[in-house]
């Protein structure tokens, strides 16, 4: 297993670099400057002050020499200081807000494996019941509403009309004259609305995964053997079948650690959340190209990262990959 995960982190280091490649260039293709966010609002900004910034920030070398200069940095974790006013490191704006998003995260995709392989499990086995076709639509509910129209309709009901829980930051303004259990609570009525809607589509289509590869695993041969040999139905089906079924559902799990990133942009936007995906959105909106640069490589990490869990679950189900054969 260790030589698996070696090699699946080898694979990982020039698959990063093509993703920071195409990144750079996309993103100096953009129309609009730092400079120009800088100086358009100021009448008397001359263009001699506009090159002045330009050579401050280094933009005024050719794009390969300031992808160069950048890989270089990056080597050593220098992700430089952002454009923004304040010129603070990169790493520490990021330090500051990673926290967050991947608690979001992290919550998120258990919610989804929690609750969607028992909903799909218990669909499989009791096939066009009730439950089933409640489930489907369910499923069919989750895929058609769109998330952010979702969520300011639960931020009316929930958090101005019922006044249950709030609808923006991560604490309320009075939270150091809170008890620690208060503080608690306050806490997690922060994090209800925020998590329950960024799982909301993946706990739809998981649950469908997973609906139907049990369905195909309990028809396998192996599965009507053990039947009758007499096993419980309890056994067959969570003994035998599900811990086949589970494969697919893992990969599909690691793969979806990309789309739950970038939600983060529009779910920490709406209410308000401090977190990687509201810095990342205000410095593209401001073209702070180090920031963003510095955003893309850490999700981009975390992407690999989600994909290498993937693998290694995938490797823990069926030996037969982590020993190279199909």
């Amino acid at each position: 297993m260790l030589q698996y995960v070696a090699k699946r982190l080898v694979l990982m280091i020039p698959l990063l670099l093509g993703i920071t490649l195409v990144s750079f260039v996309v993103i100096h293709l953009a129309p609009g400057k730092p400079t120009d966010m800088a100086t358009m609002m100021n009448p008397k900004a001359s263009l001699e002050a506009k090159e002045r910034l330009e050579k401050l920030y280094g933009l005024d070398k050719p794009l390969h020499v300031q992808y160069w200069n950048w890989l270089k940095r990056l080597a050593v974790l220098d992700f430089g200081r952002s454009f923004s006013p304040d010129r603070e490191e990169v790493l520490t704006k990021i330090g500051r807000r990673l926290p967050i998003t991947i608690l979001l995260n992290v919550l998120s995709m258990f919610l989804i494996f929690v609750v969607s392989i028992p909903i799909g499990v218990y669909s499989a086995t009791h096939q066009d019941s009730l439950f089933d076709r409640a489930t489907t639509v369910f499923v069919f509910v989750g895929f058609a509403t769109p998330t952010f129209w979702l969520a300011l309709l639960l931020m009316i009901l929930f958090g101005v009309n019922l006044g249950w829980l709030p609808i923006s930051g991560l604490k309320s303004m009075d939270y150091d004259q809170m008890s620690l259990l208060g503080q608690a609570w306050d806490r997690t009525a922060h994090l209800i609305m925020p998590v329950l809607l960024s799982a909301f589509g993946g706990l739809a289509g998981m649950s469908r995964y997973m609906r139907a590869n049990m369905l195909e695993v309990v028809r396998q041969d192996y599965i009507t053997t053990a039947r009758a040999k007499g096993l419980s139905e309890r056994a067959v089906i969570y003994k035998h079948a599900l811990r086949n079924a589970l494969m697919p559902v893992i990969t599909i799990l690691g793969l979806s650690v990309p789309s739950l990133i970038g939600g983060s942009v529009i779910f920490e936007s709406i209410f308000a959340i401090p977190g990687m995906g509201q810095l990342f959105y205000a410095s593209v909106m401001s073209r702070d190209y180090p920031m963003v640069m510095g955003g893309l490589v850490i999700g981009a990490v975390l992407t690999l990262g989600g994909n290498l869990l993937a693998d290694v679950g995938y490797a823990w189900a069926d030996p037969r990959v982590r020993e190279g054969r199909s």
